[in-house]
């Protein structure tokens, strides 16, 4: 199985007062498909796909990590300083209306070294990896001011992150190789979202780049554990 879905509840009451508390735990190894994930880009003009090489796809690992296990690929050549790649998956059965916590957990594929250059800023360091959760579905919407495709949720700008998204590192592979390399990467401070009336959310993970180039990462896995108090 490529999911993983584990749901614990604790109660504690005295004569004043009663508590309870409900922690789900989302697995996703990608193992036999994309487990509802989807993928989609924004920050680039519109009508140009074709020139921005964007790309998302169900594929196994590169080599030479081990090419039998699945991940979910993006791939987008920046040619505007500024390009947001995206995978995201809609959450049900929780708790309507009601405050999560989120940990994130992200491990992915870089073929990056530390301490590249290039032009906009680093193929590695340049391009930020972010997660988050909304109430609402993630989305592109084409701006009519500049014809571009910008975000419905506040995302944050590169490596600032914002309201609906956290930053949790960047893309170089932590190492002198010029080959992929799995990196795993965590939430610095537990992420807030409360949940819609009919206890969805949308999960969210995306690489926000300066670096003027391509970028192909390959996701191998994806853990979130929600929290409610």
């Amino acid at each position: 199985m490529s999911l993983l879905l584990l749901t614990v509840c604790s109660c504690g009451s005295s004569d004043d007062d009663k508590t309870s508390s409900v922690k789900t735990e989302l697995v996703y190894h990608f193992l036999a498909g994309p487990d509802g994930w989807t993928g989609d880009f924004a920050d680039y003009p519109g009508g140009r796909e074709a020139a921005w090489a964007l790309s998302f796809r169900y594929a196994t690992l590169p080599p030479p990590l081990d090419t039998n296990k699945g991940a979910l690929m993006l791939s987008g050549n920046n040619h505007s300083d500024d390009l947001f790649m995206f995978v995201k998956k809609k959450i049900s059965g929780l708790l309507p209306d009601t405050l999560y916590q989120i940990s994130f957990l992200i491990e992915f594929a870089s073929n990056v070294p530390d301490g590249m250059t290039g032009i906009g800023g680093s193929p590695g360091e340049g391009v930020i990896i972010k997660a988050g959760a909304t109430a609402v579905e993630p989305v592109k919407v084409l701006d009519p001011s500049d014809g571009r495709y910008r975000m419905n949720i506040d995302k944050g700008n590169q490596t600032q992150g914002g309201r609906n998204m956290i930053v949790l590192g960047n893309f170089a592979n932590g190492t002198d190789k010029n080959e992929y390399i799995l990196k795993t990467v965590v939430n610095p401070a537990i992420f807030p979202c409360r949940t819609n009336a009919n206890g969805e959310l949308w999960l969210v993970a995306g690489t926000d780049s300066g670096f003027e180039g391509i970028t192909t990462i390959y996701y191998n896995r994806i853990e979130a554990i929600l929290s409610s108090d």
